[in-house]
């Protein structure tokens, strides 16, 4: 005998928990099913006397996430900052270098120009592309032929560059710029507020945690919702040829409600079988969006010895041969239970998940001891890891990636009913996708589709708008370092360099010069050099590149006036240029 309900939730984390409280809150009878014998999903806080309480998955919120922080309030959680107070480490070439800003600054003066280039251009790309609809951008076909490798390629011309842009989409999404459209790519990173918001700690997308862990919002959430939620409950069948749908578990519970949210990574919805069977596009898609690859891992020692040494635990690590491309501080905010977090990534993920637990974490333990320079990190108290790639009901972590050409063909199809069926979880989201933010937008999202379906409210309150939080108004957005506005526009592909006037006595810029180089002298003295090999360095390029001065345009080459834009501030070089394509951003 069927128990009836007037929505059966599939999926038990933060998606599909958050679709189930507003469906109650409207007065609609609703279970969940989760497969897992206990909610979270993605997230998951391990609790025990040598951690107290640590989040194996999904951790972080920051500032702008504020569908998250008006939940976690509700709910009673606090949040702590990540310790940030001291020098980050850039590990780079086998020599750590101590800086402070949401990126480590690059002391070649061209890997410097072609760095923040590549940043800009991101950003700027990124404008052109819709959060609620990427698939049309006006250049969304020729982006989505991309590969970020093929990005980065073409823009960037310093092994430094390269080097950084590929740790970043490692760090961003899990995979490798080979696997990922360019279009998914400069897609996730805009509707997570740019890059340096989406990097950053302070002021960005990793800046505070929940005291007690992320699983309590998921836990909470499940208190409020009591008998309605079933744990243990996988779901093998969904059949809405009736008048209702019908769910069915692993263990033969019948289900049947007026309406179906399916709130789980898109490739599970492999493990379920539908009748009628999906549409064409919706099946093809759910076999095309695979997950990324990630193992986190936390070490424990006796005491926070890299603080003393003036490092604040965030390591950015570029070496081929290391386990982990980045750390954070995960200490408590009473200063107890010291530990580092890390990330074994993408490839690296791949690679060293055929080891052993014990060999992970000594090989972890000896890059900390090589990148902080201290002895202590070889004598951790304590290891914990999760290994995402083994969850059965999980798939993968952080998010499911686009590969080249499904964002513009099955784009479209992610958020779109089936029937009765309605889907949720956080790869449908418009802002912040991919993180906690975006699982909470996507499940409330999924329940007003059915409250309008069942006309307890109008169509305009589907997509409502979240009030900007208390933390996001006092925190505004974030510095970031002092990108150069290079708005490097040669026809056939061919770039001008305008050098950096690092040094500028605009105060409106203080900031963000002093989180480049470290201080205004530093600052000052970088400047006064680029100034005096400007010449030289004209020579050489105008000497090294093919003449261009016959072409019909030529180069309508003007420097421009210091950008009135805060976050880039340096010469514009402006030429001629094909409106076309990536090529509009050379």
């Amino acid at each position: 005998m069927a128990e009836r309900c007037d929505v059966v939730v599939v999926g038990g984390g933060i998606s599909g928990l958050s679709a189930a409280k507003l469906l109650t809150e409207s007065g609609l009878n609703v279970v969940l099913l989760e497969a897992n014998d206990r909610v979270g999903g993605r997230t998951f806080t391990v609790r025990n006397k040598q951690v107290k309480y640590v989040d194996l998955g999904g951790a972080y919120v920051g500032p702008t996430q504020n569908r998250l922080l008006r939940l976690s309030k509700e709910l009673g959680i606090e949040t702590y900052k990540v310790n940030e107070v001291e020098h980050l480490i850039h590990h780079v070439k086998g020599k750590s270098y101590p800086f402070k800003g949401p990126f480590p600054p690059m002391w070649n003066p061209l890997a410097y120009l072609d760095y923040n280039n590549l940043w800009r251009t991101m950003d700027e790309m990124g404008k052109e592309i819709p959060n609620e609809a990427p698939w049309k951008a006006p250049r969304a076909e020729e982006w989505d032929k991309m590969t970020m490798q093929d990005f980065i390629d073409k823009i960037c011309w310093t092994k430094a560059a390269k080097s950084f842009a590929t740790l970043f989409v490692n760090v961003d999404v899990t995979s490798e710029p080979h696997e990922v459209s360019a279009l998914w790519f400069l897609w996730y990173v805009k509707q997570c507020g740019g890059t340096a918001r989406i990097f950053s700690t302070t002021n960005g997308g990793q800046e505070r945690k929940f005291v007690g862990g992320s699983g309590q919002i998921s836990e909470r959430m499940m208190e409020r919702l009591g008998g309605r939620v079933r744990l243990k409950k996988p779901v093998v069948r969904v059949d809405q040829s009736g008048d209702g749908v019908i769910v069915e578990t692993l263990d033969h519970d019948v289900y049947e409600g007026k309406y179906v949210i399916i709130a789980i990574p898109p490739a599970l919805c492999l493990k379920i079988h539908f009748n009628p069977p999906l549409p064409p596009m919706r099946n093809q898609l759910i076999n095309r969006i695979p997950m990324g690859s990630v193992i986190k891992c936390i070490v424990y020692y006796k005491e926070t010895f890299w603080r003393k040494k003036g490092y604040c635990g965030t390591m950015i690590i570029e070496d081929e041969d290391a386990a982990i491309g980045l750390t954070l501080d995960d200490t408590k905010p009473d200063g107890s239970f010291p530990a580092i977090i890390g990330f074994i990534l993408a490839r690296k993920c791949r690679r060293l998940t055929g080891l052993t637990k014990e060999e992970r974490k000594t090989r972890l333990c000896e890059l900390y001891a090589k990148v902080l320079g201290s002895e202590e990190a070889l004598h951790p108290v304590h290891y914990e890891e999760k290994n995402w790639c083994e969850e059965q009901y999980s798939g993968g972590c952080y998010t499911a990636y686009f590969p080249p050409g499904i964002m513009t063909q099955y784009g479209r199809i992610i958020r779109q009913p089936v029937g009765r069926i309605y889907f949720a979880g956080t790869e449908t989201a418009t802002e912040w996708s991919g993180y906690m933010e975006g699982a909470v937008q996507a499940g409330e999202r999924a329940a007003r589709e059915i409250l309008f379906a069942m006309r307890k409210i109008p169509d305009s309150e589907i997509w409502k708008p979240e009030p900007e939080s208390v933390m996001s108004r006092a925190q505004g957005a974030p510095k970031g370092q002092a990108r150069l506005n290079l708005s490097i526009y040669a026809k056939c592909n061919y770039r001008m360099l305008a050098f950096p006037m690092a040094y500028m006595s605009n105060s409106e810029i203080k900031d963000d010069r002093s989180a480049v180089f470290g201080n205004v002298d530093t600052a000052k003295a970088l400047g006064e050099l680029s100034l005096s090999l400007q010449p030289c360095l004209a020579m050489i390029v105008l000497w090294t590149l093919p003449p261009l001065w016959d072409e019909k345009k030529g180069f309508a080459a003007v420097f421009s006036t210091f950008s009135t834009q805060k976050e880039y501030v340096a010469p514009c070089v402006h030429g001629c240029q094909r409106d076309e394509g990536i090529d509009k951003w050379r």
